[in-house]
């Protein structure tokens, strides 16, 4: 049932805060003569169960708890300041084993292998629950006789078939919903994987990942923990996409102590990297870059079970002494893609997968920018305070004496992708200006 309850609000919201300056004496008096306290006070006198000295001494006894409580609270040892960076996350302890490709399975797109890794870790492990906008396959009473959806990009397609309602569903439209619910269900012991169907759409959710997921160990100094996989769907590169389904804000979220970050380029990876996130007992968001889903170049053999990538390892994509490329996500291959038009000049250029953000290698990135001395920092996010601008400041501050040119950074412009494909081609960060920029390094 639903209770509808009208209580008052005898007290200021806050210390700062003085009802009298806009409330008048009348109401103020009024609220005060319907405080449910003294009203469950005056019901308990009047049946007899209480008198008022008991009423008087049961608040006598709060106060003095709340006295003694405030007590211990101010004379109790403080904290080492040297722990105030504990319990903000805990990585797995995950080794990268060599990539066997005679020892995986069929060749699989970017997708599918996300597919195909869901259903294997909801195989390994019972707790794990997908829901969010269309996962599910269909109605329950018509399972059997239908194709079955499993999301809009079909990346959880057969998961309800499998294994049941009860473990994949639907949801209501509501991103703060499939999120709170995640954290409870984490709180309690599953291993949500919730998937908000558009990053686009990601924002109400806000409040959810930042102030409650991202801060439960750290503010239960590691006494509770949120092992939750948020799965989201980003990016452009869709021509016609536009506004509303082509957004890339990676980087607000890197700026959330305790939530981790993975963006996966390539199917294997993909693979490992999920399959890593649901070894996590924290927060993760796992970006699933749409234009990648079925694109041939992203194509892997499905990696066998034991391959995991951890996170805050980076990969070499291409190497080479020239120029040093960090990148991620889609960017990956349109920064291949300008170096093989560099190497056509005798240039080699080298470039680096991040895979990760939050933790991201920077020992790999310093390894590679001391030998190529120069570094182009390239993603999809427009350039104002996108994510290329935390590896640009670190390596400029970390390894300043190392280069010969400045960190250059390529990006989307700090504007919206249109419905236009030209205007989106003009706003996301494209193979010639990457060619472009990274021939400006060169011959600084």
């Amino acid at each position: 049932g639903l209770i509808h309850a009208q209580v008052t609000r005898p007290y200021s919201h806050s210390a700062a805060d003085t009802q009298s300056k806009y409330r008048g004496t009348e109401e103020l008096a009024d609220e005060a003569a319907h405080d449910p306290i003294l009203l469950m006070e005056n019901s308990l006198v009047r049946g007899k169960m209480l008198t008022r000295d008991d009423a008087a001494a049961i608040r006598d006894e709060a106060r003095a708890m709340v006295a003694n409580s405030a007590h211990e609270a101010m004379n109790a040892r403080r904290p080492d300041p040297a722990t105030v960076g504990d319990h903000v996350y805990v990585l797995p302890d995950v080794d990268e084993i060599d990539y066997d490709e005679n020892a995986a399975g069929d060749v699989v797109a970017f997708g599918e292998a996300i597919r195909l890794t869901l259903h294997e870790q909801m195989e390994l492990d019972e707790r794990i629950r997908v829901f969010g906008e269309d996962v599910a396959d269909a109605p329950e009473d018509m399972i059997e006789e239908v194709e079955g959806k499993g999301g809009v990009f079909g990346t959880t397609h057969g998961l309800q078939k499998r294994f049941g309602v009860a473990r994949c569903y639907n949801t209501p439209l509501a991103e703060a919903n499939i999120v709170g619910r995640a954290i409870g269900q984490a709180l309690r012991g599953l291993r949500p994987a919730p998937e908000v169907q558009f990053f686009d759409y990601i924002w109400p959710a806000m409040q959810q990942i930042k102030s409650e997921a991202a801060t439960i160990r750290w503010r239960s100094n590691g006494a509770f923990s949120v092992p939750l996989v948020l799965r989201v769907p980003i990016g452009g590169y869709l021509t016609g996409g536009a506004i509303w389904h082509s957004q890339c804000g990676e980087s607000i979220f890197a700026h959330i102590p305790g939530l981790l970050i993975a963006f996966p380029s390539r199917a294997r990876d993909a693979a490992g990297l999920l399959r890593t996130a649901f070894q996590c007992d924290d927060p993760v968001l796992f970006l699933e870059h749409k234009h990648l889903l079925r694109q041939p170049y992203t194509r892997d053999a499905f990696p066998p079970l034991d391959y995991r990538v951890p996170f805050g390892k980076g990969a070499y994509v291409r190497r080479g002494d020239a120029l040093t490329i960090v990148t991620y996500g889609a960017t990956v291959e349109k920064s291949r893609q300008a170096a093989e038009r560099l190497a056509a000049d005798g240039q080699e250029i080298e470039i680096i997968d991040l895979r990760t953000l939050i933790p991201w290698d920077k020992e790999l990135v310093a390894e590679s920018v001391r030998r190529t001395s120069r570094v182009l920092v390239v993603h999809e996010d427009v350039i104002t305070c996108g994510f290329g601008a935390e590896v640009a400041a670190w390596i400029a501050g970390e390894l300043f004496g190392d280069l010969d040119a400045p960190v250059r950074r390529v990006a989307a412009k700090d504007t919206h992708v249109g419905y236009e494909p030209g205007l989106e081609h003009a706003t996301l960060p494209q193979v010639d200006d990457i060619e472009r920029l990274a021939r400006q390094v060169i011959a600084f």
